[in-house]
């Protein structure tokens, strides 16, 4: 496309803009988007095996010094910030015209549903075929487990979401201070399993950390659209964040990199730990701060338009990234080592080479949206019998690909 056709586009969506539109929030949002399949692809390898089977590797095995860079891709307290903004206003709004709590809490999950099913369904056949093509079954297994990844999160979105009532009337009355509890939650969980007494505590305890640790920057975020989040409170979230940040990792020896590492027996993301909530909640007050400077940059066109493509396929961008990734490695396993692709991740010449795979991932997703976007618009074309099988074919495939997690 050339640069005329571009800056026509890019017009168009400024004219199609309403003038209310918080587009400092879109940008974050897109932000936070982009993280997610730039940190898997930067940081997700795979091995092949002598049968040809792909197994999933990361280069922060061989490369902890990268780890510093899983704190700028880790943008997941942005995202539910976010997220707990514009599901204050949407509620509110809700509200105002009468709707009850429950029908806005059942709308918002059927729309995180709908994409979740469509990908599951359409793995589960696609494993069928694939298997019958004689790929290998370590290769059918790697892909389940890489497609189900990500969508722990829109689960956890989810049940955060459904708490936006309560979530309300706590920002309400406590403003950012709602959040605290939830931070205390985590520490006391953190206490136990890595403390002195961490010997004789069963692994399930971290499970106690997977919702108060999501929804302490959602409560954040809600506290924001209430509009009881003030610079100041943004400052000593940004200073207290990254204060604590420091301390637990200097001080309580928690694992730098925040996502998991092959082999290593702590991780801060899954469940998460403190160390998260302390990012997070720098993440957020420095947010908050930036959000004036970040509306105005994006009252430029050329960077407006961007913001607003990624937004209109977040749903598909989180579900079909990993998609884009298996389907240049899929074919790649059977010419057997092809660097940055299908080889050991553990040089500096994977690292580079990797870099270079990224642009054809982005095409590949790219591709693949404009198909699987139309699963997150409701089925409207789609008969109840339609429905019950897509739903059959996506509990079967989480099944197969939980049961290898």
């Amino acid at each position: 496309m050339k640069a005329t056709q571009l800056r026509r586009a890019a017009a168009k969506v400024e004219a199609a803009t309403p003038a209310h539109r918080d587009r400092a929030l879109d940008g974050l949002r897109a932000l936070a988007l982009l993280a997610v399949p730039t940190g898997h692809w930067l940081l997700g390898g795979f091995t092949r095996d002598g049968d040809g089977g792909l197994h999933n590797a990361s280069p922060l095995s061989s490369f902890p010094s990268l780890a510093p860079l899983s704190w700028v891709l880790q943008m997941l307290g942005i995202f539910f910030l976010v997220g707990g903004h514009a599901s204050a206003l949407s509620y509110r709004r809700a509200s105002e015209r009468g709707e009850s709590a429950r029908s806005w809490v059942a709308g918002r999950l059927v729309r995180l549903g709908r994409p979740v099913v469509g990908v599951t369904a359409i793995w589960s056949g696609l494993l069928v075929v694939l298997w019958w093509s004689g790929v290998p079954d370590a290769t059918l297994h790697t892909a389940a487990t890489l497609v189900i990844q990500p969508l722990w999160f829109v689960g956890v979105y989810g049940a955060v979401t459904a708490l936006t009532p309560w979530c309300a009337r706590a920002a309400r009355k406590a403003g950012p201070w709602a959040a605290a509890p939830l931070l205390g939650t985590v520490a006391v969980v953190d206490l136990l399993r890595y403390g002195p007494w961490s010997a004789g505590m069963p692994t399930w305890l971290s499970l106690f950390n997977l919702l108060p640790g999501w929804l302490f920057a959602y409560q954040l975020g809600v506290g924001w659209g209430e509009g009881r989040m003030s610079r100041r409170a943004a400052r000593v979230l940004l200073i207290g964040g990254a204060a604590l940040f420091a301390v637990l990792l200097w001080k309580f020896g928690y694992p730098t990199s925040m996502v998991g590492v092959p082999g290593e027996a702590r991780t801060n993301s899954h469940p998460p730990s403190l160390l998260v909530l302390a990012l997070g909640a720098f993440q957020s007050g420095a947010a908050v701060l930036l959000r004036d400077r970040i509306a105005s940059l994006l009252r430029r066109p050329c960077w407006w338009a961007p913001v607003v493509a990624v937004n209109l396929s977040a749903m598909t961008i989180l579900c079909w990234h990993q998609t884009a990734m298996l389907t240049a490695a899929i074919p790649g396993a059977a010419l057997g080592v092809v660097p940055g692709l299908i080889s050991a991740p553990d040089t500096a010449a994977w690292v580079a080479a990797r870099v270079m795979w990224i642009p054809l991932f982005a095409a590949l997703l790219m591709v693949t949206a404009r198909s699987a976007r139309r699963l997150d618009a409701p089925w409207t074309g789609a008969g109840p019998g339609i429905r019950v099988a897509a739903g059959v074919l996506a509990a079967g495939f989480a099944i197969f690909a939980l049961r290898l997690a």
